[in-house]
């Protein structure tokens, strides 16, 4: 198995207004460790505006090397044309409302080989639907945009079905820094933080690398 790695959340919602303090966190936080991956999960607007945001963000991240996907919960517009006019890698979905047709259709317009990841599903059959759709990862756990975070056994239960059984990569998110340890634990190949963790300074990363490189005391 190779080296798991980081992926970072970004907070649910977010706007023009917090744009650039969440850039200027992303940069401290992808310096602090080995990050794979952000998801840049943005307030609705119309398509021009998150474009715009975008390509505020996308530089940040994929500087450092990690690539930058983008959500937007409950947008009706064309999601992958504005991960592709912004730059970005490409898209993630929560919860989709067709699972197969919606996860199918970005799949065939997300060129160039940007990637597709879904999220916020409950269930093992949505799960299992959602990798034979063609996704390039799966994600269990996350904040929902309400704030209330999932149960924790859950997610890790979950994380550690999926990567004992299925070639798709996983992230297995942590809502919490004490959930870390037993996320790594399930072979997922990548663990996320949510903002909480990460975005109040650099030094949450550089401690949940050391987990993963199996450094942590």
């Amino acid at each position: 198995m190779s080296a798991q790695r980081l992926a970072l959340l970004g907070p649910h919602g977010l706007d023009a207004g917090g744009v650039d303090a969440f850039a200027a966190g992303l940069g401290a936080a992808c310096a602090a460790g080995d990050v794979a991956a952000v998801v840049l999960r943005l307030a609705q607007a119309d398509e021009r505006a998150l474009t715009g945001l975008v390509k505020r963000v996308a530089p940040v991240a994929q500087e450092h090397g990690a690539a930058l996907v983008v959500a937007c919960a409950g947008f009706a517009g064309d999601l992958a044309a504005v991960a592709t006019r912004g730059g970005a890698d490409g898209v993630h979905v929560d919860k989709p409302r067709d699972l197969a047709r919606d996860l199918k259709d970005l799949r065939g317009r997300l060129r160039e080989g940007r990637i597709l990841g879904a999220g916020g599903l409950e269930t093992k059959h949505a799960a299992m639907e959602a990798g034979e759709a063609g996704i390039d990862y799966l994600m269990f756990g996350g904040l929902y945009p309400d704030g209330a975070a999932p149960d924790a056994e859950t997610v890790r239960a979950r994380a550690a079905w999926w990567a004992e059984i299925f070639e798709t990569p996983c992230i297995a998110v942590a809502a919490a820094e004490a959930e870390i340890v037993p996320l790594a634990e399930t072979g997922a190949e990548f663990v996320g933080l949510e903002s909480g963790i990460w975005m109040a300074g650099p030094d949450a990363v550089a401690r949940a690398q050391a987990v993963l490189a199996g450094d942590a005391a």
